[in-house]
């Protein structure tokens, strides 16, 4: 186990900072799940290639609906941005340097950064609305592995916030089991991405299609996330099982991660029965974040000695 000098924060400083990063992690959900409504309706071509402004104007005038869908996207995440920044600042003040929380809200500004650094890129490369091609099948699942990396940081950020103690005692013990829960997960989001893709651009294409070589790629690699996802929900389900076992702190977000993952196998058979309409796509996002989160949530506390945590927690 290594030791890092940690000096704990005042306690209601610790307080009113923890409540404030689970009120930017949720506000950050409903950011992206509402980017999930914009991409589903091809509206993310609603401010033409235009960015940050929308058709040339801070605050578009006589708008379609198209554009006030992404307006609406772009504003709300503008909100996001500040919130995580607001984050960082109060963490840099409170917290000592090299405190764990300190070190994952800059993470999570950087991501922040980096995600309307891709946003802007899909806008100005024209990789939106009903965009075919390759080049987006790529770009979107590594704006998708942003994304779930900078609602991890905002989480750790969150579970970290009260430790206490003059050090912090880390614990690697399956840390490889770790790596893989959380790397299966984020693969296993990228594929859903591209599914998403093509469910959108190709709406009637039956389950047949995935398998026919004569069918467009992004339908043909449908069938990936499904496959994807059975593994990925053998791996984290050891994960948790494994470390529950010997992290009593972990069980307050095993419930989280099993009833999410239920959830989510039971959506991901009304999607491909329903053809993925817009509202379940939405709401299969939705719990999707929550399943990453919650196993997020469990790696962190499995990380750190409970003994290093403060009454707060």
């Amino acid at each position: 186990m290594a030791t890092t000098a940690v000096v704990a924060p005042p306690s209601t400083a610790v307080r009113r900072i923890t409540q404030f990063a689970w009120g930017t992690l949720a506000y950050n959900i409903a950011v992206i799940v509402w980017g999930a409504y914009v991409r589903a309706t091809g509206a993310g071509a609603g401010c033409g290639n235009h960015w940050p402004l929308c058709n040339g104007e801070v605050i578009p005038r006589g708008a379609r609906i198209e554009t006030l869908i992404e307006f609406s996207h772009r504003a709300s995440s503008g909100i996001a941005a500040i919130l995580v920044l607001a984050l960082l600042v109060l963490c840099w003040r409170a917290l000592p340097k090299r405190h764990p929380a300190r070190v994952m809200a800059v993470a999570a500004a950087f991501l922040m950064l980096s995600e309307a650094l891709l946003g802007a890129m899909l806008v100005k490369l024209a990789l939106v609305a009903q965009d075919k091609s390759a080049m987006r099948a790529i770009s979107l699942p590594i704006h998708s592995t942003n994304t779930m990396l900078l609602l991890a940081a905002i989480a750790a950020t969150a579970v970290w916030l009260p430790l206490d103690g003059s050090s912090v005692r880390w614990n690697t013990k399956r840390l490889w089991l770790t790596i893989a829960a959380l790397a299966m997960l984020l693969i296993t989001a990228a594929a859903g991405v591209i599914a998403a893709l093509g469910d959108t651009l190709f709406p009637n294409a039956t389950i047949s299609a995935d398998f026919s070589p004569t069918s467009h790629f992004l339908i043909r690699l449908r069938i990936l996330h499904p496959a994807l996802a059975l593994l990925s929900t053998i791996i984290v389900a050891v994960f948790v099982s494994l470390t529950t076992r010997t992290h009593e702190r972990a069980k307050r977000f095993a419930g989280l991660v099993g009833i999410a993952i239920v959830t989510q196998l039971f959506l991901g058979i009304m999607n491909i029965a329903l053809q993925a309409p817009v509202w379940l796509q939405m709401l299969h996002l939705g719990v999707a974040d929550l399943v990453w989160i919650g196993t997020v949530l469990v790696a962190a506390e499995s990380l750190v000695s409970a003994e290093n945590f403060s009454l707060l927690a």
